[in-house]
């Protein structure tokens, strides 16, 4: 499944929230579930009109359902829940070829075959929120006892850089990617899974315009993901938080809710046959959600996931350092828990 209990009391860390006020470089204790694995690690101390900025902390709802609670209501005529027919499960079919792949992902040697004594990598692709998340979950994975020793976890998601430009193959960001990889001491050929999640800058096209871009343009990032490191078997996609707290156009809502709704198709895409992962002509990894992000500001999800305005930075936008911890702890329960992500996190699944 792809909804965890979140049942967390936030502890504040000290030291200044990362504030990028009027720049996208969006650009372009916690009662976790149970741990398979022995004790987990632990964390380093520390309405307005649609597409408007709100009025920063007072806009603690905008009323929409999240899509794992709305299989019910749906939202601009599209159905609820994270995968077909409204559901928060992946299909069957889709789930045992998953799970397939990822009982076969482990460590390569730095031509890419399978070597015990080799490594491989997990990387994550995404703009500034991505990088911000992402870096304090690195952390927490380096010191988490259960993950396997030969997996590395690297941050390639980089602040400034859109959707938009992920999608260009030739933009510098899939450079510094690799420069990334290559400074951990892995090639490009050890990069096996993936955590994407991407945005676009000040939308402005509406619904469902701007939702419909992002899409084509996660398409176009995974297939050049596989290109660019061509073992990476599996990606797990994300999109936003809540963006009612947001003080400028960089990604207010509604365009934060949307994206999930692009993650939706883009996975559903692939379950119509498009970005193929089999064989030797796969052109994108499997694809499947990671964890969920959106919930409606103060109003609690039906698992217990909220955002309050002290979990960003003063644009609204950027995650605080609660912010920050709140997804890493999302992504740390996802991957020791899903059904085919433990399968490659874990040293014993």
């Amino acid at each position: 499944m792809n909804t965890w209990p979140y049942r967390c009391s936030l502890f504040a860390r000290r030291g200044a929230a990362l504030a990028l006020a009027g720049v996208l470089v969006l650009s372009g204790a916690c009662d976790r579930a149970p741990n398979p694995t022995g004790p987990a690690p632990e964390l380093p101390s520390g309405s307005a009109p649609d597409g408007t900025a709100a009025a920063g902390c007072s806009r603690t709802s905008v009323g929409y359902a999240p899509l794992t609670d709305s299989a019910a209501t749906g939202y601009q005529g599209q159905p609820g829940g994270l995968y077909p027919g409204g559901g928060n499960v992946r299909p069957a079919g889709h789930d045992a070829a998953g799970l397939g792949l990822a009982r076969e992902t482990g460590p390569l040697d730095r031509d890419g075959r399978p070597d015990p004594d080799g490594k491989y990598a997990l990387v994550s692709i995404g703009m500034s929120n991505t990088t911000q998340e992402f870096s304090l979950f690195q952390e927490i994975a380096e010191a988490d006892p259960g993950k396997d020793p030969r997996l590395v976890v690297i941050d390639a998601a980089q602040g400034g850089v859109t959707a938009g430009e992920w999608a260009n193959p030739a933009c510098r960001c899939w450079d510094e990617a690799e420069r990334r990889v290559t400074s951990a001491g892995l090639s490009s050929r050890q990069v096996t899974v993936a955590w994407v999640k991407l945005a676009n800058a000040r939308p402005t096209e509406g619904w469902p315009g701007y939702a419909q871009r992002l899409r084509q343009d996660q398409a176009t990032v995974l297939r050049t993901l596989k290109t660019r490191f061509p073992n990476v078997r599996l990606a797990y996609l994300s999109s936003r938080s809540y963006g009612g707290y947001a003080t400028s156009l960089l990604n207010p809502e509604p365009y934060a809710y949307e994206g999930g709704l692009s993650v939706r198709w883009t996975i559903e895409d692939q379950l119509s046959g498009a970005l193929t992962y089999a064989g030797e002509t796969a052109t994108a990894p499997w694809l499947s959600w990671g964890p969920y992000l959106w919930a409606d500001g103060t109003t609690p999800r039906a698992d217990g996931l909220r955002w309050v305005c002290s979990d960003f930075a003063s644009d609204g936008v950027h995650p605080s350092d609660t912010g920050r911890r709140k997804v890493a702890e999302l992504l740390l329960t996802f991957f020791r828990s899903d059904s085919t992500a433990r399968e490659w996190y874990l040293r014993n699944p």
